[in-house]
């Protein structure tokens, strides 16, 4: 296996997932229906500070490149953070409660992966509200920072090339991005169900 197969089948095995979490309805999930300027920056830099705890953790118990690759995207999370000038809320993300679980290299580079799929998805969901709040200074913000998202995905699948000795870590890489999007897709979903909201996309 290599790093693209490892992509394709975690894009197709969670392709349901990935689909509904990139819809508006995350964004309703994560204000809670409160769909204002305000509890959107609020849900954002919720999501921002849960990736700088656990990115930020990961690097200090890690060295050499995914030391650097987990500090870099703490640090790009942290950047993030601060241009959204809002205060993250307390409460727990069900994808980063996963993240928090894995110890070993390979399995945290798939973990982050699989953050990756997740989070673009809602970078692309933050771009599209913004530009129709007509703040296109911000919509760009979140458009450059779901590149950066991206480019963390791609160096992450590099260091799997590397770190992957086995058929067993490339499974154990595999499940760990996938579960961290199931993760995301239940809490997602659980969510919406307490907000009498249909998770399904009706057709």
């Amino acid at each position: 296996m290599t790093a693209d197969d490892l992509l394709a089948s975690v894009r197709d095995d969670k392709q349901t997932e990935l689909s509904r979490l990139g819809s508006s309805k995350t964004l309703y999930a994560d204000t809670r229906g409160e769909m204002e300027e305000a509890a959107v920056r609020a849900a954002a830099a919720t999501r921002e500070q849960a990736a700088v705890d656990t990115f930020s953790a990961w690097a200090d118990d890690a060295d050499g490149d995914a030391a650097d690759l987990f500090a870099r995207a703490a640090d790009d999370a942290a950047e993030r953070l601060d241009d959204l000038a809002a205060h993250a809320e307390d409460r727990e993300l069900g994808m980063h409660a996963k993240l928090d679980g894995y110890d070993a290299t390979v399995e945290r580079l798939g973990g982050l992966v699989g953050w990756t799929l997740v989070d673009g998805k809602v970078k692309e969901q933050l771009t599209g509200f913004f530009t129709g709040q007509a703040d296109p200074g911000t919509a760009s913000t979140f458009r450059s920072a779901r590149d950066g998202v991206e480019a963390l995905r791609e160096d992450a699948a590099d260091l799997l090339d590397a770190a992957c000795e086995s058929d067993g870590d490339w499974e154990t890489a595999e499940n760990a991005a996938a579960d961290v999007i199931a993760a995301a897709y239940d809490h997602y979903f659980e969510t919406l169900e307490e907000l009498g909201v249909n998770p399904k996309p009706v057709c």
